[in-house]
């Protein structure tokens, strides 16, 4: 095997297949990147057999051959070379990486040991790569992260036709994002659940694509694969057992207060508040009289209090969130100002989004956030 290749082609693809790389691999060739050259193309590929990635770029292919190197190291190697064309040549049981005067020499472990990967199913349908990446991280954020609860460490996808509705749970908030897209074949209707760690990084990592191609696996089929792919780059992944919680029935119908806010300056205030406190200790929010006082801290601890023009409609109301979740909330809409949708002071609240003050609410991504106890 001899080739040579840019070195922004080989980082890129390298990159974006070492994310599938096993960081406990139950056999040790599941540490390592297959480089696969033919045909004046490389295809690399890497797996934890929970995730696949695959990656393939031009390079000028003098020997065509198949080895498989450590991925870390391949990895570090190829972010630390310069910007020039790289050599890759096998020599025994070592592959020599040469660029200008940098050599590296890296071991080869044994190729045919290597599990076969999975294939991209059949693509479902494509969308943008901005909107997909956006919906995804707005949604991501409230999946749980305790490996024992795995349906609440996924995000729940719903399709339903040219709609796309994802959700995630950890039960202590809750976030629902639909978007627009262009199914394969008319209507399509099917649902999966994957994990938030692989479909977030999937989503953000493939914005370089105009279009992403997304692949769910027929519920009849065995493998439950979801795949994602797009220019020159496929993931698979397995989709997550159980049943994600019904959700629709929490978000409420009916509500009694809403409170317009700047979101820039609501977000300082909570940061600035909660820093008397510990992260996870509730923060006291008092709506009236068209003002928001914040307030953390109790007893002989520190204490801060601050409070903020807003524009309130309905009863006066005070409840508790944590601040660190009503952060988050406050960063996923993603617009300049944030209605907060109330129906009690002990029931969840609803985070939506205004572009201006007048404008029309963002309901396409809703953050629902349950209150906590206010000691006093």
């Amino acid at each position: 095997m001899k080739f040579t290749v840019e070195q922004s082609a080989l980082t890129d693809g390298v990159n974006w297949v070492s994310r599938s790389l096993s960081t406990r691999p139950i056999k040790t060739e599941l540490l390592g990147i297959v480089i696969d050259a033919t045909n004046n193309e490389v295809f690399l590929s890497a797996s934890d057999l929970e995730t696949a990635s695959k990656a393939h770029f031009t390079a000028e292919v003098k020997e065509p051959g198949k080895v498989l190197v450590p991925g870390k190291l391949l990895a570090e190697i190829s972010r630390s070379l310069p910007n020039k064309p790289i050599t890759f040549a096998l020599d025994g049981t070592r592959v020599l990486v040469t660029s200008g005067s940098a050599k590296f020499t890296l071991p080869t472990l044994s190729v045919d040991e290597y599990p076969n990967l999975p294939e991209l199913p059949d693509s479902t349908g494509t969308v943008a790569s901005d909107t997909f990446a956006t919906a995804v991280a707005q949604v991501a954020i409230a999946a749980g992260r305790d490996d024992s609860l795995p349906t609440l460490t996924g995000v729940h996808v719903e399709i339903n036709e040219d709609t796309i509705t994802f959700a995630a749970t950890d039960r202590y908030r809750l976030a629902v994002r639909e978007i627009q897209w262009t199914p394969t074949a008319p209507n399509t209707t099917t649902t999966a659940l994957l994990r938030a760690r692989t479909i977030a990084d999937a989503a953000k990592s493939l914005t370089g694509s105009k279009d992403v191609s997304l692949s769910f696996a027929p519920n009849t089929s065995n493998d439950r694969l979801a795949g994602f792919a797009g220019d020159g780059k496929t993931m698979t992944s397995r989709m997550l057992d159980g049943t994600f919680p019904p959700y629709r029935h929490l978000l409420p119908q009916e509500v009694t207060t809403t409170a317009l806010i700047e979101v820039a300056t609501l977000l300082d205030s909570v940061r600035r508040v909660a820093l008397v406190t510990d992260k996870t200790v509730p923060l006291r929010l008092d709506f009236a009289n068209n003002t928001l006082s914040l307030e953390a801290g109790a007893g002989e601890e520190a204490q801060a209090t601050e409070a903020i023009e807003i524009l309130l409609t309905g009863e006066p109301i005070s409840i508790a969130f944590n601040p660190t979740f009503l952060a988050d909330g406050l960063n996923a809409v993603q617009t300049k100002f944030v209605q907060i949708s109330f129906t009690g002071s002990n029931k969840p609240a609803i985070l939506m989004g205004k572009s201006d003050k007048d404008g029309k609410l963002e309901e396409n991504y809703r953050y629902l956030l349950m209150p906590m106890r206010y000691a006093s």
